[in-house]
């Protein structure tokens, strides 16, 4: 899909006439009085809530953006694997795929050893290893992956929509939510300018049950509750410009690592359309103290900078669509919520905090928006489980507690691999290569992993399921659907609705036979007091409203027959009363595509994996594992009234 090529236009790039392409978007009138959650900052973390809560009718979302309205252009642009299988829950993969440029090799250049002020391709390598996802690391646009969740919140039950040209000016959280005491449910009040010319200077005031600041690095939220980005500077400045340009540099359509010998280092990022590519160019090294706004950098400046490290080659660029400089920083808070470590066992949190406004790096690993998107995703499941009354709140402290672990580990990497490509301190490009390609699965979101807690099982049974670990995301693979025979991928059953996921792998005997694993299992779930799929499934709702269960086969689908199956796993649903015939899958048995073998399944006794709303596995137990199942859920699940 080529775009771009007569000049950057934002926007969908399908649409022929550019003025069509940008589809108006903002609420108008002023922000209601009460929410029960309100965001501020449609930045990606802020915009992953918010598509996942639209989802939920009867919770009341607000998101509040400073700016006159959507982004349009530059700031982040690499798109993980794991974010790809984030996007397929929240139901627009596809759309990504089309349309972004997919990363597929990784190549390396060094200065040449004849002539050292020239530069020389060094290795390649395979950009994500095989298997690692059914999902390639892509590369689009920041503000088209907006545009994506605007769809999304538009689309959704609730038709949500942002307000924009709003400035947050404080935010007060009643003395009482602090003591412990319960003070009615909108504990938290917030202060908005308005900045539309229609408005300026009005003052709006909402109260909230929750507040998520998801408002930039400067966060307003942020400082509201204490708390402070902890970090230091590496005194490296890098500049990063989208350009269109006539190059005769041979990689220019690959990712590329460029060190060269005495002007720095710069990394090509092709990116969507087949003409436009982004560059990020190592300037020179700040002094103690200073900031790079002092240095007055133009984009005549970053070209130059690139076209002294590009030698041999040439570089005429044409436009430059957008373009800025920033200085290598790392910086963490150590919570992302506003309750001290010391009052966690008193107090229940109000207000987080996620993406930027909790943590900074440098854009060069591409992992910034794909970890904010994550604490998006990983705090929306949970607000939305509480305020439905199906989780205890204390599950809110499990937010900081999971992402706060995880953002430290993207601190320590981003801190390595900036100073690796920082030629002025020194360089082995074998080195560069050989960290990129050992690091390949954080690179692509794979590698984080959640610590034991109530959401995240011990691994007594891990041996059951080698390769689905508890603790980090479900690794999908391919299966048949047994209905209908369609090849599907298990992983994408976990959309982004709030729902528990059982996946239940059958033992080596007949599934069909009045004494196997999965009918008792079914049998266990579907009638007994204490199974958690009746316990806390709100009566009058579908009975995988709350914990959908399916299963998976060892046999051929031809082997069996869906009549004879559980009458679990063909439940009556909806008003009609309809059969769901989705629950039941086999294992593909040619092309290498057996799910058991794939995933360590132990074939003999089966097991079940249960998998959280964020698509991480939670824990892995045996088909009979009925106890542990049972206190699993308790550990944080509420019965419905």
């Amino acid at each position: 899909m080529q775009f771009h090529l007569n000049g950057f236009e934002p926007g969908d790039p399908e649409i022929q006439d550019p003025a069509q392409r940008v589809v108006a978007s903002g609420s108008a009138g002023a922000i209601p009085a009460e929410v029960d959650i309100l965001i501020v900052g449609c930045g990606p973390a802020g915009l992953t809530l918010a598509a996942q809560l639209s989802a939920f009718p009867d919770i009341k979302t607000c998101i509040v953006e400073q700016k006159p309205g959507p982004l349009l252009r530059g700031q982040a642009d690499g798109v993980a694997c794991r974010t790809m299988e984030m996007f397929e829950a929240y139901g627009f993969s596809e759309r990504v795929l089309k349309e972004a440029c997919w990363i597929n090799e990784t190549t390396f250049w060094k200065p040449d050893a004849a002539q050292p002020d020239n530069i020389v391709r060094s290795g390649r390598v395979q950009d994500t290893e095989d298997g690692l996802s059914e999902f390639p690391h892509v590369v689009l646009n920041q503000a088209r992956v907006h545009d994506f969740y605007l769809d999304v919140m538009r689309k959704s039950p609730s038709r949500l929509e942002p307000y924009y040209a709003r400035r947050l000016l404080d935010l007060q959280i009643d003395p009482a939510a602090t003591s412990g005491d319960d003070a009615g449910p909108h504990q938290v009040t917030a202060r908005f300018e308005r900045l539309d010319s229609a408005h300026e200077g009005q003052i709006e005031t909402i109260k909230a049950r929750y507040v998520v600041g998801c408002d930039g690095a400067r966060s307003t939220v942020r400082a509201s509750i204490g708390r402070t980005l902890r970090g230091d500077s590496a005194n490296h400045a890098w500049g990063v410009m989208d350009v269109l340009a006539v190059t005769d540099f041979p990689d220019v359509r690959f990712k590329s690592l460029i060190q060269s010998a005495n002007h720095g280092s710069i990394i090509i990022i092709p990116r969507e359309g087949g003409y436009l590519f982004r560059l990020y160019i190592e300037l020179d090294k700040l002094d103690a103290g200073e900031r790079i706004s002092n240095r007055n950098i133009t984009a005549d400046d970053l070209i130059a900078a690139a076209r002294r490290i590009f030698k041999p080659y040439s570089l005429d660029v044409k436009e430059v669509p957008w373009w800025s400089v920033y200085e290598i920083g790392q910086r963490l808070c150590d919570k992302f919520d506003d309750v001290p470590e010391a009052d966690v066992a008193k107090r229940l949190p109000r207000v987080f905090i996620a993406g930027d406004a909790c943590h900074t790096h440098s854009p060069k690993a591409g992992q910034g928006m794909n970890v904010s998107m994550q604490d998006g995703f990983n705090l929306g499941w949970k607000l939305a489980a509480v305020l439905r009354k199906r989780c205890a709140p204390s599950l809110l402290h499990s937010y900081s507690a999971e992402r706060q672990a995880i953002a430290k580990e993207l601190i320590d990497f981003d801190r390595e691999w900036a100073a690796l490509l920082a030629s002025s301190e020194g360089f082995d490009p074998a080195e560069t290569q050989g960290y990129f390609v050992s690091h390949g699965r954080y690179t692509a979101g794979t590698a984080a992993r959640y610590r034991p807690s109530i959401l995240t099982g011990e691994p007594t049974h891990q041996h059951l399921a080698k390769g689905l670990t508890i603790g980090m995301r479900f690794h999908s693979a391919p299966v048949i659907r047994v209905a209908d025979a369609k090849p599907v991928h298990l992983g994408h059953a976990v959309r982004a609705d709030g729902r528990w996921r059982i996946f239940a792998f059958t033992g080596a005997e007949d599934p069909a036979a009045p004494n196997s694993g999965i009918r008792a299992l079914c049998d266990f779930l579907g009638e007994a007091q204490d199974s958690p799929v009746r316990k806390y499934t709100p009566d009058g709702e579908d009975i995988d409203s709350v914990i959908d269960v399916r299963a998976v086969f060892q046999q051929h689908h031809h082997a069996l027959a869906i009549e004879a199956m559980p009458s679990f796993l063909l439940p009556g649903k909806g008003r009609y009363g309809l059969r769901d015939y989705e629950k039941m899958f086999c294992a593909g048995l040619t092309g290498g595509n057996d799910i058991f073998t794939m995933r360590g399944i132990d074939r003999e006794r089966g097991c079940m994996v249960v998998v959280r709303p964020d698509q991480y596995v939670a824990h892995v137990l045996p088909l009979d594992g009925y106890g542990p199942l049972t206190t699993f859920f308790d550990g944080f699940m509420t019965q419905p009234d």
